[in-house]
Parts: C-alpha cells; structure tokens; sequence
C-alpha cells in the first residue's frame, strides 16, 4: 500500500512523538495500574470476586508476555458497532480480520494462531466451543457494556486450569455486583443507521446484598456490505451477598440474543467484476437479492446463548483462600443457507428470490428437491432457505485452594470440570411456495419430506425449533465430559522468582447419529483421550526498574471432536487423531519506572501431530459432454502437520507531560509449516476416500489468514480537564492466502514449489474525541470514533475460492449520562 504525504505526515509525528517521550519523560505513571473512570486502581482491585480463578498476571510474580485492557478504554473505543476483538488490535501479535462479513463475525489471531487454539475465559469460565473450539463474537455482542477489563496473555500464560492453548490465553473480567450506588444511561448511533442505547444500574452494597442490573438494545441496516442488517438485545443481572468478610458471593446471567446477515463468503475475479459492473463496489454479497421488493439474503446467523455463573470466595485463614464458580450455557440458534439452486439463481449479480419462487410454483407436486419437475415434465431449478441449528447445555466448574506460607512459597492447586451436550439439525426457513422439502438420505436411501418452516428470530428460536419429524439431511448429537486438575508452586526471595505449574485432563466422546441411519439412533464408541501440560519459568529483577524472565512448557492437548469421527457418520476417524504435542519457549525483559514500561519478549511454538482440515466444499463428476453425473461433498485432511512459529514482541507505554500519554509496539513473525504429513481427499456423503497421500512435504510454507508483521502507535491529548482526543495508526505486512491444499499437493508432487500468495500490505488509522461534563456526582460524556480515517482499501483475506475486502471507514457517537 502506498501512503499519501497526509499519512506520512502523520507516521513522522508519531516517530516525533516516540523519540520525545524517550527523552522528556517527566510525569509520574504506574504502568501496572490501569485507568477506571474514576481514578487509577489495580486491575486485582477490580476483581470484587474470583480472585483465585481468574488468572490474571498480576496475581503472579513470575512474568509473561501481557498486554491489559482498561475499562475506560473499551468504553471509549469498543462500544457500539465495532467488533469485540478489535479493542485487542492495538496490542502485540493480534491480527483480526473478516469485520465487514457481519455484525460479530470477526475473528481474531493470537501469534498466527486462531481462536479454536487461544483460550478465552470468562470470570474464570472457559468459552471456547468444546466441540471445535471456535468463538462467536455475535454470542457475546454485547461483552463490552458490562467488561471491566481484558487481559491477553500470549504464548504460555499465567493460567493455572487445565487448559492448552497454543496461541494464549484471553481473561474476559465482567463487572460484579458494584460497592457504589449509581447507574448511566448511554445511546449510540453510527454509519449505516446504527443505534442503541445502554441502562444500567447498581443499588451499590446495602448491608449484606447487592444487585446490578443491564440492559441493552442496538439494530442497523447494515454493517458495511449488502445484506449485513442486525438487531439484538443484551441483558445483565448480578447479585451479590457478602455474610461477613471471609465469605463473599456474587451470582450473574448474561446473555446478548441477536440476528444478522452474513457477507459470509470470498469473492472470485468474475464476482467482483460482477460487483463493479453493477455499482455495487467493495459492500457486494453474492447471498443477498430482493424478494417482494424487501432485502433478504440466503445467510443470516442468530443465536441466543445466556450465561449463568456463581462465584465464591473464601477466606478460609490469613494463608489461605478458596475461590471457586459454578457455571451453565443454554444455546440454542444457528446459521442458514440456500438449499437446491438458490445461491444460483441470479439477476445482475444477485440472488433473484422472486424467480426462486416462480420456479417453485412450476413444480408439479410442490415438493422441492435438488432438481424438480413442472408440469410439463421439464426438470427445473427449486430453491429454499434451511438452517443448520446448533443447539447445546454446557454446565461446570472451576475451583482453585490458595496456600501462602508468607515465606515466599506459595501454592495452587485446583480442579476444572465440564459436561457438554450438543445438538445439531437443519430445519426449513423459508419454501417460497412450495409445500414442502425432500431430501434422500444417502445412506439408507429413504425419502424425508418435510412442510413446516422456523423463525430465526433468536428470541422464537430459544423455545421453538423442528421436532425429529421437521428434521432434515442432519440430525445428530454429541456428548463430552471433561475432568481436569492443576497445580502450582512459586517461590519468591529477593528479586529471584521461579515458578512450575502441571495439570492433568481427561476427556471423553461420544456421537449419536439417527439421520445418517434411517431415523435409527446409532451411537459411537465412547472415546477417551488423556491431556496434560506442564510449564515453568523464572525471572529476576535487578536494579530496581529491570526484570528478566525465561518460561518453558510442554502440552499434550486432546483433538476436538470434530476431528475423533468420521464426517456424517459415528465412525472414528482413520487412521486414529492421536493428541497434539505443542512445546513452547519464551523469555522477556521489562523495563518499568513511574513513567516508563517497555516490554521485549520472544518466543518459539512448535505444534505437532496436528490434525488440519485444509480445504472442503463441492466436486462434480462431468461425463464426456459435460453433463453432471455427481456432485458431492469433499474435505481435504491433513493428518501429522507440524507448525512452528517463532517472533520477536516490542511494546511501550509512557507519559510524555501530565496530559500526553503514548504507547506502541511492534511484532515481527516467522510462521511455518514443517515437516511432511500424510494427506486424504473425502467424499463426505459417501463417507468414502477418493485420494491419499503417504507425505506431503509442507516443510517452509507460510501459515496464512494473519499478518506476520504488525506495527502500531497510538496516543491520548488532554487538552483540558474535560476535553481529550486520541489516534491510533496499526500498519500490517506478510499477510498470506490460505495453503490451497489441491494446488499444494498437486506441485509438490510434481516436484514443484508451492507458495502461498502474499498479500499487499495496509494501514489503518483510527481517531478518537472525548469531553465529559461534571456537575456535582453526576457527568455527561460525550464520545466519537472514526475506524480506518481514511479509507484504506485492503484486501484482509484471500483463499482459493477468491478474495475479501476489509472494513471501510465507519464512525460511532455515543452521549453517556451516568449518575
């Protein structure tokens, strides 16, 4: 990307800006202590309860690569229409990409690797999906509103669970039932006709009881691209009853019900030819067209997942402390699709809904299918909407027995268990005329029609969704339990700190399957898989204002489940998903004072014997005039893939004069896939393999989806008591397409080179304004961002299905009035 002189402008002031807070540091700062709106406390101080599962670095003396996230900060910069990941953006190693395909369908990486492999927890609750281990951000919408701050942890981190990630570990801390009485009221509008608004309020501790309560609505027209309209609600109710000061308990639901529309998928040259053809530019979506005259599109995700958690803690002595917290999920929701020939059916680019249903009507029976038959007996094109729904109840809990023996020697030790059951079905949507859907089962051959259609309205959803009889092409489920226990020993002397921490899992699964089996449930094998993880470290401070630190570990991580069995059916995977082995090694240097902090910290991660799913989608089989003979579902296995990632992590933070504050950082990457690994191509509906490779050798390409080089500034003016404005510029390089795996296999084979496509480096900049009225306890705030100032065009991901455009400017406004 080439930059204007108005950006070269600005990326001098900011080498300006850096050299002079080097040398004019005069301001006193505790950098360990971040910003609350009405002062500066410690981030342990904010955590009114949970303090022994909550892993947060400061509770350690042993140091990790860390960056912490303030209150203050996501409520000026993560409110309203901007993606939760993206207040994560202007930290080390953290790349998010795919905001423009909807409302909460970002995604994040943590030093290249993605959120399926970086641990995200909740208030000491784990939240990844424990089937593939994703993270919806559309789940959790509204996070921001009740967060009090975000801690991301790279590389080994500070958890004591028994947990594995790869990437890091992300601490999600929400508020509690408050100390203080008060509340505020928020509204915020934005681009595309965005705007919600925010209550809140805490009756503050009276006596031994305390409540909280939140409540949230929001709702725009679209995103960015065509077709990406949401609307959704948030609430939050906490409660707190403290006996007496060794006991104190604080009880929560969140939950954040939404629908939106998805961009969901890559574009190729024709289709972005398509685009400009037709005017419609970067904010083109091949799933969106009109029916009736009214916007529709064939994927809109909507889901409703609310969150119950009780924590307690104990002061059982001076030495020692119990804290512990009971949790449960209830999700219900999912994604729809086109079914048939819908997605095909165009007019000047986009999906013609209206010609979906003129076909429908021609068919004689009015039982839609992959291809039906009019009246006069001519096959033609049917098409509808299904959804694929995802259903699951997740209960457990973490607990974690603290022992300090005020000697320096410290102890942990814990447990950490789970039970999943999950859900998963398709159900009709929409049949535009039609009066029902047929689907043959490929495997028993029998027929299954179906007439009734379900809401996607998350609200509906959560009650309402197909009995067996309405269920369509899948209907399965799946069982996981988990058992794990951990434990800790630090010991501190002098400026000498040297901690190790293990943890041991075990984890179980099962599938049942009816539709794959003629409507006879057929379950699995129970499989059991063994995890464990070991790490240590130790660091030295000297000098006063100087640290040191080095930590190792070693993980043996159970495979998700979507990798133990065979696609559609009950079978385990052949040949067996053995667990993964993952070793890391990382060592730091801090330098902290009352004004400055600078971090440098490196790091090496090799992954192995990972099972990769590399590609998938549909395959014809033509005869010799072109006709489809077959079409059919495919995946494309990767079963031993090593990856190893390795870089260097510079941040700083520092107050150049009493209102100037500046910070930045810079990661440098090297991610690669290595060694050789066997390779398999699958026909998903038959269940059956087409090709298979005994070694493919990946050794030296490039891990793609996420920049390998980051860069960024950021600053903060108070140009009075009242008034402050704030920029952050983020540069990005080395970002690579996804390893297309038939290209890879097909030139490797052949004795070829195969890379991945590079793509063109960009840059963003972001500019913030804040000013806040007092009068006497009560404010008026009053809040405006731009994203991406200047419109930068990038492309943020590319596959061998096409390329994405990122996110355009886009800007919010809010007026906060808290009491």
């Amino acid at each position: 990307m080439r930059l204007n002189s108005t950006k070269l402008l600005l990326v001098g002031a900011f080498a300006l800006m850096a050299s002079f807070s080097f040398a004019q540091v005069v301001e006193p700062i505790d950098s360990t202590k971040i910003r609350q709106e009405e002062g500066n406390v410690s981030l342990g101080e904010t955590l009114i309860v949970g303090k022994g599962v909550i892993d947060v670095e400061e509770n350690r003396k042993t140091p990790v690569a860390v960056s912490t996230i303030s209150k203050q900060e996501i409520q000026d910069k993560a409110v309203g229409n901007v993606e939760f990941p993206e207040i994560m953006a202007n930290t080390p190693s953290v790349y998010v990409s795919d905001q423009s395909a909807g409302f909460g369908d970002s995604h994040m990486y943590l030093r290249g690797f993605t959120e399926q492999n970086t641990a995200f927890l909740l208030n000491g609750q784990p939240i990844n999906g424990m089937e593939d281990g994703n993270i919806y951000w559309s789940n959790w919408s509204a996070m921001t509103e009740v967060a009090n701050a975000v801690q991301i942890q790279r590389g080994l981190g500070s958890s004591k669970l028994a947990i594995s990630s790869v990437g890091g570990t992300v601490n999600i801390i929400t508020k509690a039932t408050e100390r203080k009485q008060g509340g505020f009221a928020r509204f915020v509008a934005g681009n595309d006709s965005y705007f919600g608004g925010t209550i809140s309020y805490d009756t503050g501790l009276k006596g031994k009881w305390g409540f909280s309560i939140l409540l949230n609505h929001w709702q725009a027209h679209r995103k960015f691209a065509q077709g990406t309209e949401g609307s959704g609600q948030a609430y939050f109710v906490s409660v707190g009853y403290k006996p007496n000061e060794r006991h104190n308990l604080n009880f929560m639901i969140f939950g954040a019900p939404q629908e939106h529309g998805q961009n969901y998928s890559t574009k190729n040259q024709k289709q972005w030819a398509d685009a400009e053809k037709y005017g419609y530019g970067r904010k083109y979506n091949t799933t969106y067209g009109y029916y009736k005259g009214e916007g529709e599109n064939l994927r809109t995700n909507y889901y409703h997942k609310p969150v119950a958690n009780l924590n307690w803690d104990w002061t059982i002595n001076e030495n020692m402390n119990l804290s512990t917290v009971a949790y449960a999920s209830l999700g219900t929701g999912g994604g729809t699709s086109g079914v048939g020939r819908a997605s095909s059916t165009l007019k000047n680019g986009l999906v013609d809904f209206d010609l979906i249903e003129q076909n429908n009507l021609l068919d004689q029976d009015g039982i839609g299918n992959n291809g039906g038959v009019d009246i006069n007996g001519k096959s033609i094109n049917n098409g509808a909407i299904r959804s694929s729904v995802n259903n699951h109840f997740w209960y457990g809990g973490v607990t974690n027995l603290t022992y300090d023996t005020k000697t320096g020697l410290t102890f942990n030790v814990g447990a950490d268990v789970r039970f999943y059951e999950g859900r998963h079905f398709q159900q009709m949507v929409n049949l535009f005329g039609l009066k029902g859907w047929n689907e043959k089962n490929k495997y028993s051959g029998q027929n299954v029609v179906v007439n009734e259609t379900f809401s996607t309205n998350p609200w509906k959803a959560l009650f309402k969704y197909a009995d067996p009889s309405q269920r369509t092409n899948r209907d399965y489920s799946e069982n996981i339990n988990y058992q794990g226990g951990f434990g800790q020993a630090e010991y501190t002397v002098g400026g000498f700190s040297v901690f190790v921490q293990g943890a041991v899992s075990n984890q179980s699964y099962q599938k049942f399957d009816r539709w794959n089996y003629g409507g006879v449930e057929k379950e699995s094998d129970k499989v059991s898989k063994l995890g464990w993880n070991v790490k240590g470290g130790m660091a030295y401070s000297f000098l006063q204002d100087h640290a040191v630190f080095v930590n190792a570990g070693r993980y043996s991580r159970q495979p998700f489940l979507d990798n133990i069995f065979a696609f559609n059916t009950v079978d385990i995977q052949e040949p067996k998903v053995d667990n993964e082995e993952i070793t890391g090694l990382e060592a730091g240097y801090r330098f902290k004072t009352r004004t400055l902090n600078v971090n440098i910290n490196a790091y090496y991660t090799k992954w192995a014997n990972r099972f990769l799913l590399m590609d998938y989608g549909q395959e014809q089989i033509k005869d010799q005039n072109g006709q489809v003979i077959e079409e059919f579902s495919f995946s494309e296995y990767a079963n031993d893939v090593t990856q190893v990632h390795k870089g260097i992590e510079i941040d700083f933070d520092a107050k150049v004069v009493r209102n100037w504050t500046l910070r930045g950082f810079m990661s440098i990457g090297d991610w690669k896939y290595d060694g050789k690994t066997p390779m398999q191509r699958r026909n998903n509906d038959a269940g059956t393999i087409i090709k298979q490779y005994d070694a493919v050798d990946l050794s030296g390409i490039k891990v793609g989806d996420a920049a390998q080089f980051t860069f960024g500034m950021g600053t903060k003016v108070d140009v009075t008591k009242n008034l402050s404005f704030d920029t952050d510029f983020n540069y990005y390089a080395r970002v690579y397409s996804q390893v297309d795996a038939e290209a890879a296999i097909d030139a490797i084979t052949n004795g070829k080179e195969y890379a991945p496509n590079k793509l063109r480096p960009y840059a963003k900049v972001d500019f913030g304004a804040s000013y806040q009225v007092k009068f006497g306890s009560q404010k008026i705030r009053f809040r405006g961002n731009i994203k991406n100032l200047f419109n930068d065009q990038y492309i943020i991901r590319e596959n061998k299905n096409g390329q994405g455009w990122g996110l355009g400017r886009t800007w919010n406004a809010s007026v906060a009035y808290s009491f």
